[in-house]
């Protein structure tokens, strides 16, 4: 996956914005200004911080060692750091984009949720 693969990805989802809130290097993918998505898509290799349940997490982990590990510089538990260089399969990252979105839609307020639902 490419930088504007993985770009585009993150910008698909309904409500995402791109935020620069810590440096001009550093792409940050909010919905309704919550994180879901955290990486320098000039760097090399590629890495993207990505919200993940515990127990996936751990899983995610041991599954692909180097290549997911825990959060860089964010809370261990519930994030990930995910090397997307082209090792793991394209799929497997649009899964994990897809799934740290999910979950932090999932903890917005109600009203938001269904907001969101609207065409």
């Amino acid at each position: 996956m490419t930088p504007q693969e993985l770009r585009a990805l993150c910008l698909s989802f309904n409500a995402v914005v791109e935020d620069f809130p810590f440096n001009p290097e550093t792409s940050v993918f909010k919905v309704l200004g919550k994180l879901f998505a955290l990486t320098n898509l000039d760097a090399r290799p590629l890495k993207v911080n990505l919200k993940c349940d515990p127990e996936d997490a751990i899983r995610l982990r041991t599954d692909h060692p180097g290549l997911i590990a825990p959060g860089y510089h964010m809370n261990k538990r519930h994030w990930n750091t995910v090397t997307v260089d082209g090792e793991l399969p394209d799929r497997l990252v649009r899964e994990l984009v897809e799934d740290s979105y999910d979950l932090v839609v999932a903890g917005l307020p109600r009203a938001d949720r269904l907001r969101l639902d609207r065409p």
